[in-house]
């Protein structure tokens, strides 16, 4: 399922440009212009399976540095730094990744 289906092309394109710069990501932002925060848990879910590339149930840290990717081709990777602050945001149990309940969390956070 393309991220297109799930969310409005025009608020993929405002959130990204929110956050071009480096080190500018911040995530409850970001799920608040691109749409994410208002919908519903079951929408969410399905958001997380396009962003677990590898299908894990999981989006470790390696593939949140290109989450940005997975709602446009033309978004840029995470800084390390970026990375990091999003992981230790989102990763409640302390595991080193995120889980789906977790990233459901996170955004209606």
């Amino acid at each position: 399922m393309a991220m297109q289906e799930l969310l409005k092309a025009d608020d993929i394109t405002k959130a990204l440009d929110a956050c071009k710069a480096a080190d500018s990501f911040d995530h409850k932002k970001f799920f608040e212009l691109v749409g994410l925060k208002a919908m519903s848990a079951e929408n969410v879910k399905k958001v997380f399976k396009v962003l677990d590339v590898d299908a894990s149930g999981f989006i470790e840290e390696e593939e949140l540095k290109f989450v940005l990717k997975g709602f446009s081709k033309d978004g840029r990777d995470l800084t390390d730094k970026e990375t990091k602050a999003f992981l230790t945001a989102a990763d409640k149990d302390g595991d080193g990744k995120i889980g789906i309940d977790e990233f459901a969390a996170i955004v209606h956070e």
